[in-house]
């Protein structure tokens, strides 16, 4: 199985409303909870009560297209709220990934880092020593966990902050994009993920959920192509309907149904009827 670290902060743990669009359920898709592979269900991440639809999804979901018959695991690690500095090489974040990550690859291949932080940091002129924060932070990174090559794909900051409630504090938005296309340009295996015309929830900070889908998206033809996204991917609407219309698998109906009756949504006459 291949695996992917997540990390940063709340809009790679995801904060979408599950409501707003489709699930995803793939049975080659796991994520990694208390130490076991289950099969993934949103939200991917606990880091708050209030998670919810992130950009994992849509991109493991468009990955399991590429890799027929393929599993790939989700190992979740982002935390809310956390600026660059909590994620220093001796706290508890950047402790927490690591063990994680190794725990994953004793039985996966990690293939890949998806980094999305950077509100916490958009202001105040913290931009200023971003990069070299981040600079470090990569390189022990991918030294800690002996993948010195590993792609590592990091997105920047949404156009929406600044602007509206939460996200009004965020005005050095582009700066800190800046510093993360910098380092994209400079450093081999890395490559930036625009976040370009996508949008928030009303908070004015968190990405909504259909723009997390199509962020994923983005994250994952940077992957497969090896190359920066600094543009909207002329078909990624296209692309996040068919992750969301996917036939399901039996096992996938199966799973599914359990989750509806643990949480009450049908009986268990209904529960035994899609068992059978």
């Amino acid at each position: 199985m291949k695996s992917l670290l997540l990390i940063g902060q709340s809009n790679m743990a995801g904060r979408g409303f599950k409501h707003e669009v489709p699930p995803i359920y793939n049975e080659r898709i796991m994520m990694l909870r208390n130490g076991r592979w289950q099969m993934m269900t949103e939200p991917i991440h606990f880091d708050r009560p209030v998670a919810g639809v992130g950009l994992a999804a849509s991109f493991a979901e468009a990955w399991c297209k590429d890799h027929e018959g393929e599993k790939i695991g989700l190992i979740p690690c982002a935390e809310g709220g956390s600026s660059i500095d909590e994620w220093s090489l001796d706290g508890a974040l950047f402790r927490h990934a690591i063990n994680e990550a190794k725990f994953a690859k004793e039985n996966s291949e990690l293939v890949g880092i998806l980094w999305h932080q950077g509100e916490s940091d958009s202001q105040d002129g913290k931009y200023k020593a971003y990069y070299e924060k981040i600079l470090r932070l990569f390189h022990e990174l991918r030294t800690e966990l002996s993948v010195p090559n590993i792609p590592l794909l990091i997105g920047g900051l949404g156009d929406y902050l600044g602007k509206v409630a939460f996200g009004a504090g965020g005005v050095e938005n582009q700066r800190i994009n800046e510093e993360l296309q910098k380092y994209a340009h400079h450093n081999e295996n890395c490559y930036y993920v625009t976040a370009k015309g996508l949008i928030s929830n009303p908070d004015g900070i968190h990405i909504n959920a259909m723009s997390q889908r199509i962020f994923g998206i983005r994250y994952y033809e940077a992957f497969r192509k090896k190359e920066h996204i600094h543009e909207p991917i002329p078909n990624e609407n296209e692309l996040v309907n068919e992750c969301h219309n996917r036939m399901n698998t039996s096992a996938e109906k199966k799973y599914i149904a359990l989750e509806k009756f643990t949480l009450g949504k049908i009986t268990y006459e209904e529960l035994l009827e899609a068992l059978s």
